[in-house]
């Protein structure tokens, strides 16, 4: 088996319909499956990906009750997703359209980036992919083709 890169991510969200609102409303990701954690039957897990559910843009969500994060070590700090470059300018419209607070368009680790998070608090950054990997458009999202998120 030939590994080539990160298959999915996987989070915690404690409010389910907002979960869905976010990623599939604002950042146009497609709710490729909705099911129940095989562990906890009472928990859904919501899959979002591209048009397809390409490995490599797939996150989950668990929906379980949490407290918000405590912020330190031993955790991942943002989830990077990316994106066309020249969509960065496209996406903090976008975002402060919504509401969404973000640090606007910046260079980070060598990359143009937008940081931002959703409304739990997770960590995200849209930086541009240099048009590296691809993946399949979701002609049903409310982003248009060309600025939505390639994957992670």
């Amino acid at each position: 088996m030939q590994l080539t890169g990160i298959h999915h991510l996987t989070a915690i969200s404690a409010d389910a319909p907002g979960n869905l609102r976010f990623y599939t409303q604002v950042l146009g990701l497609r709710l490729v499956k909705k099911t129940v954690n095989q562990d906890d039957v009472s928990a859904y897990h919501l899959f979002y990906a591209d048009g397809k559910g390409s490995p490599g843009t797939d996150i989950t969500f668990f929906n379980w009750p949490a407290a918000p994060e405590v912020r330190g070590t031993n955790s991942i700090v943002r989830t990077w997703m990316r994106v066309n470059g020249a969509s960065l300018p496209w996406w903090e419209e976008r975002l402060n359209k919504a509401g969404v607070k973000n640090r606007g368009v910046g260079v980070r680790d060598g990359r143009s980036t937008l940081d931002f998070e959703d409304p739990e608090g997770f960590r995200i950054r849209l930086a541009d992919d240099g048009g590296a990997g691809g993946s399949v458009i979701w002609d049903k999202s409310p982003v248009p083709a060309e600025h939505q998120i390639h994957g992670l």
